[in-house]
């Protein structure tokens, strides 16, 4: 059956997942388009083919036992010199998203993988761009806020185009993260740039 390549992640909702989207265009990052606008929990993995239901399965699992929890994005970060990436910050979520990121990477488990660089959630406004451009994304968007309710994560596959689609979704059950009961009512995103 071959291989595909995966990725899971945590979209960012709209209205600023199509700002930010069009903002990382805007830098001249050609490959914008092509990436929902997201926290990655397992960057771009290749796996058999045959293997999609079992992955399914872990998935299911992982979300079943998790909560839903509040995501905050304010300012911008950067991986530069190690990486030519500038990002939004995860303000608040962060936790959550990498006890989420460890389970769904199990060392027992199908997407099971090393990172080159230890977990840091973001969501990536410039990769791989000019140097000018990165610092004009960097200070751009150094105000940018947004905040939202996370509900789950999905499954992409990266076609032969270049292009990520999303496959599934996996809504988080009743489990372990969580929504402090002060949070409970953010149930609209919110979005300051």
């Amino acid at each position: 059956m071959g291989t595909v390549t995966l990725g899971v992640s945590i979209a960012v909702p709209e209205p600023y997942g199509s700002l930010l989207q069009e903002r990382r265009a805007g830098f001249g990052d050609a490959a914008a388009h092509g990436i929902p606008t997201h926290i990655t929990l397992v960057p771009p993995t290749e796996v058999e083919a045959d293997r999609l239901a079992e992955i399914r399965a872990h998935l299911s699992e992982v979300a079943a036992a998790g909560r839903p929890f509040v995501v905050r994005l304010a300012g911008t970060g950067t991986f530069r010199p190690l990486s030519p990436v500038v990002f939004v910050k995860v303000a608040e979520g962060g936790e959550a998203c990498a006890r989420i990121q460890g389970e769904v990477r199990n060392p027992d488990g199908p997407l099971r993988r090393d990172l080159q660089f230890p977990y840091h959630p973001h969501v990536t406004v410039a990769h791989g761009i000019a140097e000018e451009a990165m610092d004009r994304a960097y200070g751009e968007l150094a105000e940018f806020e947004a905040e939202w309710v996370s509900t789950g994560f999905a499954l992409y596959e990266q076609g032969s185009d270049g292009v990520w689609r999303k496959l599934r979704e996996y809504p988080f059950g009743s489990g372990a993260a969580g929504v402090p009961a002060q949070c409970a009512h953010r149930d609209e995103p919110t979005l300051q740039a």
